[in-house]
């Protein structure tokens, strides 16, 4: 890691030298015009790097997709997933702590961690702290995706693309309302006509609003784009991130029925002075070749390596096994105690490896049989995962209550960890087809298929092998688009996913059962509208159904089993605009109205009810104002809303619905000869209470306050 940290350093310097020379190298400067020509016309969207219906433009793809650009990135200051999740109304937080890796939901599924994040297509770690300073742009696919990823949950994936080699370097300066503080800088040249660097480099200084929660965090990034021939191109991308923050624990129901009435966003609770911050440190690497056999057909080779290491270490606030009111039975011991007591682990859990890699080969081309146009893709993929962690310590120290104006000190646990055991070793291969058809000027039939074979087993923390699951399954995809006039398409979908069965919790009867693979049905239509980069307007209708895998009440000692019974049926409708409204005011919107229920189990307590962390609406509006007397200043203001979530399976407890507020400024100005952007921007201007989150983690359910108001500033500089 030292070698590549130093090789990083002196890639920067060079480019940095290079870069004052830059304006001097007439040979650089036609290349540059060169890249700038084949760039996508302006009309026309970028391809999405991990769209399962091929390399094309958005208007052109039979699902809901959206993307989060640079620029929004940085008027929002976004800097994790949760904030990422504000961005698009399908999307929200599942599990998502202050100081831990954190998790999305879309379309009401939570994404599987093995699978479904994405870098520049490739699949990367889930369990990792994602560092925004490299990423030109952030790509949300809604549905299943198994003609890209295989095996995955149904709701979606998430890529993340590279910045590319261009001629830039900035410094951004930081600091928010609680005093953190952050710099990164962004440099980047052709060091040759044919030989182009970016570096990404960023530091922060992290001060939460969640007491005892401060950390900090170093990332490293370099990208290459090397043209080596007229016809080839190839792709390096390489990153190290290590972050190091307290985790904070999540509240939990009051007796497994009520919300905590004096909850606080800026408590953690269970904090113990010897409490350690949990470090992660991630390394991604990839390789992208591309190659024009001829005109009309390229091949295309990538593969990557991911690997996020965790020193997982937390006082953490769990359940109410301890508390004298749950020993009778009648308070489920996995929540919070009736008068807001609760139970403290010591959890340590050091060296916690996830790994994967994935090479993947493809070949596109385009021909004609006839009066039909095809673009037919055609490609092999390999994928591995592996999970290697080591016996950890996970025992009760003391107990808490959220009502405690101070959480009362204990000694850790004197035990130590065990030794360090593979848990996880997947394997997946596939091939895939598909062919996009064109039929005439306005209409197009799209049909593909990946055929997947899995091969997975799992362990137990004793060694025990728990899974042994070999899956085959075909999953086809087809769709048909209409554009009745060129600003209009139309487009109905069909497509199929597969994805693992859940393990039993430890509360349930049949602890540590793993139940069996489960096939999603999703069928879409929609329609597009989108004239230059004045409008962009979608809609969406959708259902994705799949088997309902649950923890069924029953007559057990237990109370619970872990069941496969009925069908998990989600049926929604996405919308979501882009529009310039005249020639000061844009608008960015998106609204999501969603019925997710598990219907079919003949089971009275939880058949009918909206699925928990599931509301039935969401909503985001951004607006941004440029002022005409003073064009070098923007206003903006947007506002989020939810509905009220379920927070049991039984309908009878929600989090309340919220909306929130934001604002900020961007003014633009020089300091000598130097460019400067000022950035401000305040999340939740009215400080308002609300839970931005009742997901859950390996069976239990967790409920996470929103952040309270924060201001934030930053200066970015053209060097």
């Amino acid at each position: 890691m030292k070698l590549a940290r130093t090789t990083l350093f002196l890639s920067l310097a060079a480019l940095l030298c290079h870069g004052a020379h830059a304006a001097d190298a007439p040979s650089q400067t036609t290349r540059l015009s060169k890249v700038e020509v084949e760039a996508s016309a302006p009309d026309e969207a970028e391809p999405v790097n991990a769209n399962p219906w091929g390399a094309i433009p958005l208007k052109s793809t039979p699902a809901s997709v959206s993307v989060i650009g640079r620029e929004q990135i940085d008027e929002r200051h976004i800097r994790s997933l949760s904030e990422l999740a504000r961005e698009d109304a399908a999307m929200g937080d599942n599990y998502a702590p202050v100081g831990y890796y954190q998790n999305l939901i879309i379309r009401g599924f939570p994404l599987d961690l093995g699978t479904g994040y994405r870098l520049n297509g490739l699949t990367i770690a889930g369990e990792q702290i994602l560092a925004f300073e490299d990423k030109a742009r952030v790509e949300i696919l809604k549905g299943p995706a198994a003609l890209r990823a295989g095996a995955m949950e149904p709701g979606g994936t998430v890529n993340f693309v590279s910045k590319r080699p261009e001629e830039v370097r900035t410094l951004t300066l930081g600091t928010d309302s609680h005093g953190s503080r952050l710099a990164a800088l962004d440099a980047g040249t052709w060091l040759t006509p044919t030989l182009g660097i970016r570096a990404n480099l960023g530091w922060e200084d992290i001060h939460s609003h969640v007491e005892h929660a401060d950390g900090r965090r170093n990332f490293y990034a370099l990208a290459l784009d090397w043209r080596l021939s007229d016809r080839t191109v190839l792709e390096v991308d390489s990153s190290y991130h290590a972050s190091a923050q307290r985790s904070v624990s999540g509240y939990q129901l009051l007796g497994g029925s009520v919300l905590p009435e004096d909850a606080s966003a800026t408590r953690m609770l269970g904090y113990q002075p010897w409490q350690e911050p949990v470090r992660v440190h991630t390394a991604n690497t990839s390789l992208r070749l591309r190659h024009a056999l001829t005109d009309t057909w390229r091949l295309g080779l990538a593969g990557g390596h991911s690997r996020s290491v965790i020193d997982d270490s937390v006082a953490f606030a769990y359940g109410c096994y301890y508390q004298p009111t749950c020993w009778t039975g009648e308070v489920p011991g996995n929540t919070f105690a009736p008068d807001g007591g609760y139970d403290i682990y010591d959890y340590r859990n050091p060296d916690d490896t996830r790994s994967g890699d994935e090479v993947r080969a493809s070949l596109d081309g385009r021909f004609a049989t006839g009066a039909l146009r095809h673009d037919l893709s055609l490609g092999v993929g390999v994928f591995r995962r592996e999970i290697e962690r080591h016996l950890h310590v996970n025992d009760y120290v003391g107990s808490g209550n959220i009502h405690d104006p101070q959480v009362p000190v204990f000694a850790p646990s004197p035990e130590e960890t065990g030794p360090r055991v593979r848990r996880l070793a997947s394997w997946q291969r596939s091939v895939f087809a598909l062919d996009r058809v064109e039929l005439g000027e306005r209409w197009q039939v799209i049909v593909g298929a990946r055929r997947v074979e899995l091969d997975e087993r799992a362990w137990s923390k004793r060694g025990k092998l728990e899974r042994d699951a070999r899956i085959q399954h075909t999953l086809p995809q087809v769709a048909t688009l209409w554009t009745p006039a060129d600003p209009v398409t139309l487009y109905a979908s069909y497509s199929e996913g597969v994805s693992l069965g859940h393990e039993a919790p430890f509360w349930t009867s049949n602890e540590g059962d793993l139940l069996g693979p489960r096939l999603a049905r999703q069928i879409e239509a929609g329609v597009k509208f989108g004239r230059g980069s004045d409008i962009d307007f979608s809609a969406a209708l959708f259902h994705i159904r799949q088997p309902w895998q649950h923890a069924e009440p029953d007559a057990s000692e237990a109370g619970y089993t872990f069941v496969e019974r009925g069908s998990e049926n989600h049926l929604g409708l996405e919308l979501s605009a882009n529009v310039r409204m005249g020639e000061y005011l844009r608008l960015i919107a998106s609204g999501s109205l969603i019925r997710a229920r598990g219907e079919g189990a003949d089971n009275t307590a939880y058949e009918g009810h909206q699925l928990t962390n599931v509301p039935r609406a969401r909503a985001a509006l951004h607006l941004d104002y440029t002022v005409p007397a003073l064009p070098a200043l923007s206003l903006t203001a947007g506002a989020r809303h939810a509905a009220r979530n379920p927070a049991t399976p039984d309908g009878l407890v929600h989090a309340p619905a919220w909306t929130v507020f934001d604002a900020g400024l961007r003014y633009g100005t020089r300091w000598g000869e130097r460019d400067l952007v000022w950035r401000l921007s305040v999340d939740n201007l009215s400080n308002r209470f609300y839970w931005r989150d009742v997901g859950s983690s390996q069976g239990d359910s967790y409920l996470f306050p929103g952040a309270p108001r924060l201001a934030r500033l930053s200066v970015t500089i053209d060097l």
